[in-house]
């Protein structure tokens, strides 16, 4: 096991009727800003219920965030809250909305460009305090210090981390998900999947714990994700996959193991320039990833197969290959596509979809070998 150090200091509020434990979790001097998405919290009733927790806090109201949260919009929130004078930021959504308070946080108290956070790598001196009420269990970004944000005027969609955007408090009330679209449920839980194989499935170090946590949690998202299709109102079936999906990118299995990303990052031109959903990304890439690399991740892949699918009979290239075919399918029986092709997208335009490595000079995966040229021939596994 590898070096580490770790800390995770957000409060956790979980299970049913936990948004009305909002007010307790908020500073008596708060001015909040709500930030939420595209409306769906005020036809639920989350909306109402975070509303009614609010009463005695002085409190505004921002919404419009799109599923990737893009730079212009957030900037319209810093405006909103220097206008406001507002001293506390409350998420109520998923990963997108999460991700986007994070930024604002930071860039409402950036002294220059915020986006050098993101392009430049800009230190954090200092956030906006952040809470979450969740809403879609799938990038774990509500007890994590990380977010993504694009920029349209640049086509860029970059990653940034810092201590200063823990959120305080996280409230997660697996009801609040029944009403979602069996997309988002499925996104979710596609997303949730391949954050714990990204930290999972790369060279043993040796690290029993945070391995077995791992196949832990990927065992449960593929038993009970199915089901959230087909039975979108069982309670313990939501609570499982929200606190996998939490516990997925919390920090806590990535320590001290190597870590791969590389379908994350591959990933980012991908939703920028043909509009997929960043779960959809990832089921296109990852199986391409585990193809070209089989012979570095064989360990892990064997290892896989045989804990999460059963898979103990053969040569080791046919376990291998028999590991990343049921992992694929498993995308599949999600309802997602998991083929370049689905999505229209041709040879032609893979120059553009790596251009993204070669401008930032990135080297991708545990080994950093992944360059545009790699990547490239990563994506001609998936047209």
């Amino acid at each position: 096991m590898n070096n580490f150090e770790f800390i995770n200091p957000v409060k956790v509020v979980f299970g049913k009727g936990s948004i009305a434990e909002l007010s307790a979790q908020l500073p008596s001097h708060a001015r909040v800003l709500v930030i939420y998405g595209g409306g769906s919290i005020k036809r639920n009733n989350i909306y109402n219920q975070v509303t009614e927790a609010l009463k005695g806090f002085g409190y505004f109201e921002f919404g419009g965030i799109e599923a990737n949260p893009q730079y212009e919009t957030c900037m319209q929130a810093v405006t909103l809250i220097k206008e406001k004078n507002i001293n506390f930021l409350l998420a109520v959504g998923g990963g997108s909305v999460i991700d986007a308070t994070k930024f604002i946080a930071v860039a409402s108290l950036f002294d220059g460009e915020p986006w050098d956070v993101l392009v430049k790598g800009s230190p954090v001196e200092n956030a906006l305090p952040v809470g979450v009420v969740l809403t879609l269990s799938a990038t774990g970004s509500e007890t994590n210090e990380r977010a993504v944000i694009s920029r349209m005027e640049t086509r860029q969609k970059l990653m940034f981390s810092s201590s200063k955007v823990f959120p305080q408090f996280a409230i997660l009330d697996p009801e609040v998900t029944y009403s979602l679209p069996a997309r988002q449920v499925a996104n979710g839980v596609v997303d949730s999947f391949i954050h714990v194989v990204e930290q999972y499935l790369t060279y043993p170090v040796n690290a029993k714990v945070q391995d077995y946590f791992a196949e832990g949690l990927m065992k449960t998202i593929v038993e009970e994700g199915p089901k959230a299709l087909y039975n979108p109102t069982d309670y313990d079936v939501r609570a499982n996959l929200m606190w996998a999906a939490t516990n997925a990118l919390n920090g806590w299995i990535g320590c001290g193991v190597p870590q791969d990303w590389s379908s994350h990052r591959m990933g980012y031109a991908l939703t920028v320039q043909f509009g997929l959903d960043h779960a959809q990304t990832l089921a296109v890439l990852l199986p391409g990833v585990m193809t070209y690399f089989r012979k570095e991740k064989e360990a892990k892949l064997l290892r896989m197969g045989e804990v999460l699918w059963g898979i103990t009979q053969g040569t080791t290239e046919e376990r291998v290959q028999q590991t990343i075919k049921e992992t694929e399918t498993f995308f599949q029986k999600m309802g997602i596509r998991t083929r370049l092709g689905d999505y229209g997208i041709q040879e032609s335009d893979l120059d553009c979809l790596v251009g993204p490595l070669k401008q930032m000079g990135w080297k991708l995966g545990e080994y950093g070998k992944i360059d545009s040229k790699i990547a490239k021939e990563i994506m001609l596994l998936r047209l």
